[in-house]
Protein backbone atom coordinates (compact mmCIF):
# COMPACT_ATOMS: atom_id res chain seq x y z
CA UNK A 1 0.00 0.00 0.00
CA UNK A 2 1.55 3.36 -0.87
CA UNK A 3 2.36 6.06 1.71
CA UNK A 4 0.67 9.38 2.18
CA UNK A 5 3.18 11.80 1.22
CA UNK A 6 4.11 13.93 4.41
CA UNK A 7 1.95 16.97 3.64
CA UNK A 8 -0.96 15.11 3.53
CA UNK A 9 -0.31 13.05 6.33
CA UNK A 10 0.24 16.17 8.26
CA UNK A 11 -2.70 17.90 7.04
CA UNK A 12 -5.30 15.23 7.80
CA UNK A 13 -3.46 15.10 11.66
CA UNK A 14 -4.10 18.89 12.12
CA UNK A 15 -7.86 18.44 10.88
CA UNK A 16 -8.50 15.60 13.17
CA UNK A 17 -7.03 17.41 16.24
CA UNK A 18 -8.90 20.51 15.36
CA UNK A 19 -11.96 18.52 14.68
CA UNK A 20 -11.25 16.75 18.51
CA UNK A 21 -10.37 20.14 19.84
CA UNK A 22 -14.38 21.97 18.86
CA UNK A 23 -15.98 19.06 20.28
CA UNK A 24 -14.00 19.24 23.36
CA UNK A 25 -14.70 23.06 23.73
CA UNK A 26 -18.09 22.32 22.64
CA UNK A 27 -18.81 19.98 25.48
CA UNK A 28 -16.87 21.55 28.11
CA UNK A 29 -18.96 24.77 27.56
CA UNK A 30 -21.91 22.77 27.42
CA UNK A 31 -21.09 21.29 30.71
CA UNK A 32 -21.09 24.88 32.23
CA UNK A 33 -23.32 25.30 35.33
CA UNK A 34 -26.38 27.64 34.31
CA UNK A 35 -27.28 29.31 31.04
CA UNK A 36 -26.64 32.68 29.06
CA UNK A 37 -30.79 32.59 29.76
CA UNK A 38 -30.76 32.57 33.55
CA UNK A 39 -28.45 35.53 33.44
CA UNK A 40 -30.40 37.81 31.23
CA UNK A 41 -33.78 37.34 32.93
CA UNK A 42 -32.04 38.50 36.11
CA UNK A 43 -33.21 35.27 38.09
CA UNK A 44 -36.49 36.68 38.02
CA UNK A 45 -38.40 35.06 34.86
CA UNK A 46 -41.31 32.52 34.95
CA UNK A 47 -40.49 28.95 33.91
CA UNK A 48 -42.83 29.70 30.38
CA UNK A 49 -40.56 33.10 30.08
CA UNK A 50 -37.37 31.25 30.64
CA UNK A 51 -38.33 28.62 27.87
CA UNK A 52 -38.92 31.20 25.70
CA UNK A 53 -35.60 32.68 25.75
CA UNK A 54 -33.80 29.64 25.38
CA UNK A 55 -35.80 28.80 22.65
CA UNK A 56 -34.68 32.49 21.26
CA UNK A 57 -31.22 31.32 21.93
CA UNK A 58 -31.70 28.13 20.30
CA UNK A 59 -30.15 26.57 23.90
CA UNK A 60 -33.31 24.23 23.88
CA UNK A 61 -32.12 21.84 20.89
CA UNK A 62 -30.63 18.88 21.32
CA UNK A 63 -26.46 19.12 22.16
CA UNK A 64 -25.41 17.20 18.73
CA UNK A 65 -27.74 19.59 17.06
CA UNK A 66 -26.41 22.76 18.22
CA UNK A 67 -22.74 21.12 17.60
CA UNK A 68 -23.66 21.04 14.18
CA UNK A 69 -25.06 23.99 13.91
CA UNK A 70 -22.03 26.16 15.36
CA UNK A 71 -19.44 23.89 13.87
CA UNK A 72 -21.10 24.47 10.14
CA UNK A 73 -21.08 28.48 11.55
CA UNK A 74 -17.40 28.48 12.05
CA UNK A 75 -16.56 26.82 8.93
CA UNK A 76 -18.71 29.00 6.41
CA UNK A 77 -16.97 31.76 8.85
CA UNK A 78 -19.90 33.11 10.96
CA UNK A 79 -19.68 31.53 14.58
CA UNK A 80 -22.76 33.14 15.77
CA UNK A 81 -23.51 36.23 17.67
CA UNK A 82 -23.37 36.94 21.19
CA UNK A 83 -26.09 35.50 23.29
CA UNK A 84 -25.70 38.42 25.72
CA UNK A 85 -25.44 41.54 23.59
CA UNK A 86 -26.38 40.26 20.06
CA UNK A 87 -23.84 41.24 18.31
CA UNK A 88 -22.17 38.85 15.82
CA UNK A 89 -19.10 37.37 17.57
CA UNK A 90 -16.60 38.11 14.37
CA UNK A 91 -17.13 41.88 15.46
CA UNK A 92 -16.49 41.27 18.80
CA UNK A 93 -13.32 39.36 17.95
CA UNK A 94 -11.90 41.98 15.39
CA UNK A 95 -12.53 45.18 18.35
CA UNK A 96 -10.23 42.71 20.70
CA UNK A 97 -7.57 41.23 18.44
CA UNK A 98 -5.51 44.06 18.04
CA UNK A 99 -4.52 44.27 21.62
CA UNK A 100 -3.97 40.44 22.27
CA UNK A 101 -1.98 40.54 19.17
CA UNK A 102 -0.03 43.37 20.54
CA UNK A 103 0.24 41.85 23.81
CA UNK A 104 0.96 38.14 22.70
CA UNK A 105 3.60 39.31 19.81
CA UNK A 106 5.66 41.34 22.56
CA UNK A 107 5.68 38.50 24.94
CA UNK A 108 6.58 36.08 22.13
CA UNK A 109 9.77 38.90 21.74
CA UNK A 110 10.82 38.84 25.42
CA UNK A 111 9.91 35.08 26.19
CA UNK A 112 11.82 33.49 23.15
CA UNK A 113 15.07 34.86 23.71
CA UNK A 114 14.88 34.58 27.71
CA UNK A 115 14.11 30.84 27.16
CA UNK A 116 16.91 29.82 25.15
CA UNK A 117 19.38 31.96 26.88
CA UNK A 118 18.09 30.02 30.28
CA UNK A 119 18.59 26.62 28.75
CA UNK A 120 21.76 27.04 27.22
CA UNK A 121 22.53 28.88 30.37
CA UNK A 122 21.06 25.90 32.43
CA UNK A 123 23.05 23.24 30.29
CA UNK A 124 26.52 24.54 28.84
CA UNK A 125 26.82 28.35 30.62
CA UNK A 126 29.20 28.34 33.25
CA UNK A 127 29.55 26.09 35.88
CA UNK A 128 29.50 28.82 39.05
CA UNK A 129 25.97 29.69 36.75
CA UNK A 130 23.96 26.64 35.62
CA UNK A 131 22.51 25.84 39.56
CA UNK A 132 21.33 29.60 39.50
CA UNK A 133 19.81 29.02 35.78
CA UNK A 134 18.29 26.14 36.65
CA UNK A 135 16.76 27.48 40.05
CA UNK A 136 15.85 30.16 38.17
CA UNK A 137 13.75 27.89 35.59
CA UNK A 138 12.01 25.97 38.31
CA UNK A 139 10.55 28.75 40.64
CA UNK A 140 9.86 30.54 37.19
CA UNK A 141 7.32 27.57 36.02
CA UNK A 142 6.53 26.48 39.31
CA UNK A 143 4.52 30.45 40.17
CA UNK A 144 1.01 31.16 38.81
CA UNK A 145 0.97 34.43 36.72
CA UNK A 146 -0.93 36.37 39.08
CA UNK A 147 1.71 36.15 41.43
CA UNK A 148 4.05 37.32 39.17
CA UNK A 149 1.84 40.39 38.16
CA UNK A 150 1.86 40.98 42.12
CA UNK A 151 5.48 41.12 42.27
CA UNK A 152 6.07 43.12 39.20
CA UNK A 153 3.50 45.88 40.48
CA UNK A 154 5.18 45.86 43.64
CA UNK A 155 8.57 46.22 42.57
CA UNK A 156 8.25 48.09 39.19
CA UNK A 157 5.33 49.96 40.33
CA UNK A 158 4.38 50.69 43.76
CA UNK A 159 8.54 50.49 45.30
CA UNK A 160 10.14 52.30 41.73
CA UNK A 161 7.34 54.25 39.90
CA UNK A 162 8.40 52.94 36.64
CA UNK A 163 5.30 51.67 35.06
CA UNK A 164 1.46 52.56 36.19
CA UNK A 165 -0.25 49.40 37.98
CA UNK A 166 -3.05 49.63 35.53
CA UNK A 167 -2.91 49.13 31.88
CA UNK A 168 -6.38 50.74 30.54
CA UNK A 169 -5.96 51.91 27.19
CA UNK A 170 -7.55 55.03 26.25
CA UNK A 171 -10.70 55.06 24.22
CA UNK A 172 -9.67 54.87 20.08
CA UNK A 173 -5.99 54.25 21.00
CA UNK A 174 -4.10 51.82 19.37
CA UNK A 175 -2.42 49.65 22.12
CA UNK A 176 1.03 50.13 20.58
CA UNK A 177 0.11 53.93 20.98
CA UNK A 178 1.04 53.54 24.90
CA UNK A 179 4.17 51.31 25.43
CA UNK A 180 4.38 51.73 29.23
CA UNK A 181 0.90 50.48 29.50
CA UNK A 182 2.12 47.25 28.25
CA UNK A 183 5.17 46.55 29.96
CA UNK A 184 3.56 44.95 33.60
CA UNK A 185 0.96 42.92 31.58
CA UNK A 186 4.03 41.77 28.96
CA UNK A 187 6.44 40.60 31.46
CA UNK A 188 3.71 38.79 33.34
CA UNK A 189 3.28 36.69 30.33
CA UNK A 190 6.52 36.04 29.06
CA UNK A 191 8.28 35.84 32.51
CA UNK A 192 6.57 32.33 33.60
CA UNK A 193 6.43 31.02 29.84
CA UNK A 194 9.92 31.56 29.30
CA UNK A 195 10.58 29.59 32.64
CA UNK A 196 8.74 26.78 31.44
CA UNK A 197 9.81 26.67 27.95
CA UNK A 198 13.70 26.27 29.19
CA UNK A 199 12.69 23.76 31.42
CA UNK A 200 11.18 21.94 28.24
CA UNK A 201 14.12 22.91 26.00
CA UNK A 202 16.91 22.24 27.98
CA UNK A 203 16.52 18.48 28.32
CA UNK A 204 16.60 18.65 23.91
CA UNK A 205 19.98 20.65 24.40
CA UNK A 206 21.74 17.85 26.72
CA UNK A 207 20.58 15.10 24.40
CA UNK A 208 22.26 16.99 21.14
CA UNK A 209 25.49 18.33 22.94
CA UNK A 210 26.31 15.16 24.57
CA UNK A 211 26.31 13.39 20.36
CA UNK A 212 30.17 12.70 19.88
CA UNK A 213 30.27 15.38 16.78
CA UNK A 214 29.61 17.77 18.90
CA UNK A 215 32.15 17.22 21.45
CA UNK A 216 35.18 16.53 18.56
CA UNK A 217 33.77 20.29 17.79
CA UNK A 218 34.89 21.34 20.94
CA UNK A 219 38.05 19.50 20.72
CA UNK A 220 38.37 21.20 17.26
CA UNK A 221 38.17 24.58 19.30
CA UNK A 222 34.95 25.97 18.08
CA UNK A 223 33.30 28.42 20.08
CA UNK A 224 30.30 27.78 21.86
CA UNK A 225 28.43 30.32 19.62
CA UNK A 226 29.78 28.47 16.76
CA UNK A 227 28.66 24.93 18.04
CA UNK A 228 25.40 26.25 18.82
CA UNK A 229 24.61 27.97 15.30
CA UNK A 230 26.14 24.90 13.65
CA UNK A 231 25.22 21.75 15.50
CA UNK A 232 22.79 22.43 18.17
CA UNK A 233 20.31 24.53 17.06
CA UNK A 234 19.56 22.48 13.21
CA UNK A 235 19.06 19.33 15.49
CA UNK A 236 16.42 21.34 17.93
CA UNK A 237 14.58 23.03 15.64
CA UNK A 238 11.91 20.90 15.31
CA UNK A 239 11.39 20.48 19.20
CA UNK A 240 11.99 23.98 19.79
CA UNK A 241 9.00 24.82 16.86
CA UNK A 242 6.90 22.86 18.48
CA UNK A 243 7.56 24.15 22.08
CA UNK A 244 7.16 27.51 19.95
CA UNK A 245 3.56 26.59 19.42
CA UNK A 246 2.74 25.23 22.76
CA UNK A 247 4.40 28.84 24.13
CA UNK A 248 2.20 30.97 21.51
CA UNK A 249 -1.25 28.82 22.65
CA UNK A 250 -0.10 29.34 26.32
CA UNK A 251 0.21 33.21 25.97
CA UNK A 252 -3.42 33.38 24.10
CA UNK A 253 -4.59 31.69 27.14
CA UNK A 254 -2.88 33.48 29.73
CA UNK A 255 -3.58 36.36 28.14
CA UNK A 256 -6.83 36.38 30.12
CA UNK A 257 -4.92 36.51 33.16
CA UNK A 258 -2.81 39.84 32.17
CA UNK A 259 -5.62 41.51 30.60
CA UNK A 260 -8.00 40.71 33.22
CA UNK A 261 -5.40 41.71 35.66
CA UNK A 262 -4.13 44.67 34.35
CA UNK A 263 -7.74 46.17 32.34
CA UNK A 264 -6.90 45.33 29.18
CA UNK A 265 -9.92 44.78 26.88
CA UNK A 266 -8.64 42.10 24.92
CA UNK A 267 -9.31 38.27 23.84
CA UNK A 268 -8.76 37.19 26.88
CA UNK A 269 -10.67 39.63 28.87
CA UNK A 270 -13.08 39.12 26.42
CA UNK A 271 -12.89 35.28 27.46
CA UNK A 272 -13.28 35.56 30.68
CA UNK A 273 -16.25 37.82 30.56
CA UNK A 274 -18.41 35.40 28.29
CA UNK A 275 -17.57 32.41 30.74
CA UNK A 276 -18.81 34.56 33.63
CA UNK A 277 -22.11 35.65 31.81
CA UNK A 278 -22.06 31.70 30.12
CA UNK A 279 -21.72 33.63 26.79
CA UNK A 280 -20.79 30.16 25.08
CA UNK A 281 -20.71 30.51 21.73
CA UNK A 282 -18.41 33.12 22.29
CA UNK A 283 -16.64 31.20 24.95
CA UNK A 284 -16.47 28.66 22.10
CA UNK A 285 -14.71 30.78 19.56
CA UNK A 286 -12.54 32.50 21.71
CA UNK A 287 -11.43 29.20 22.85
CA UNK A 288 -11.10 27.40 19.15
CA UNK A 289 -8.73 30.32 17.76
CA UNK A 290 -6.33 29.52 20.84
CA UNK A 291 -6.31 25.79 19.93
CA UNK A 292 -6.41 26.61 15.93
CA UNK A 293 -3.01 28.68 16.67
CA UNK A 294 -1.68 25.79 18.61
CA UNK A 295 -2.12 23.43 15.68
CA UNK A 296 -0.63 25.82 13.25
CA UNK A 297 2.54 25.88 15.05
CA UNK A 298 2.26 22.24 15.29
CA UNK A 299 2.03 21.71 11.43
CA UNK A 300 4.71 24.12 11.10
CA UNK A 301 7.27 22.18 13.38
CA UNK A 302 6.00 18.67 11.68
CA UNK A 303 7.24 20.79 8.44
CA UNK A 304 10.68 21.29 9.63
CA UNK A 305 11.25 17.68 11.37
CA UNK A 306 11.52 15.87 8.32
CA UNK A 307 14.19 18.22 6.90
CA UNK A 308 16.12 17.80 10.19
CA UNK A 309 16.06 14.26 10.36
CA UNK A 310 17.31 14.43 6.60
CA UNK A 311 20.35 16.36 7.55
CA UNK A 312 20.98 14.35 10.69
CA UNK A 313 21.11 11.08 8.00
CA UNK A 314 23.70 12.64 5.77
CA UNK A 315 27.06 11.49 6.34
Amino acid sequence: MRRVPWPGRALARSVLLMAAASAVIFLCTAALPGDAADLVSGGRATPDELARLRAEQGLDRPLHVRYLGWLSGVLTGDPGVSLITGRPIGELVAERAGVTLTLTVAALAVSVPLTAALAWTAVRGPRWLRPAANALIVAGAALPQAVVAAALVAWLSAAWGLFPPVSMLPAGEPPWSRPDLLVLPVLTLALPIAAYGAALLRGAIADVVARPYVRDAELRGLSPAAIALRYVLPMIAAPATRLFAVTLGGLVAGAAVAETLFGLAGLGELLVTAVSTRDVPVVQSVALLAAAVVVAGLLAADAVAPRRRAKAARP
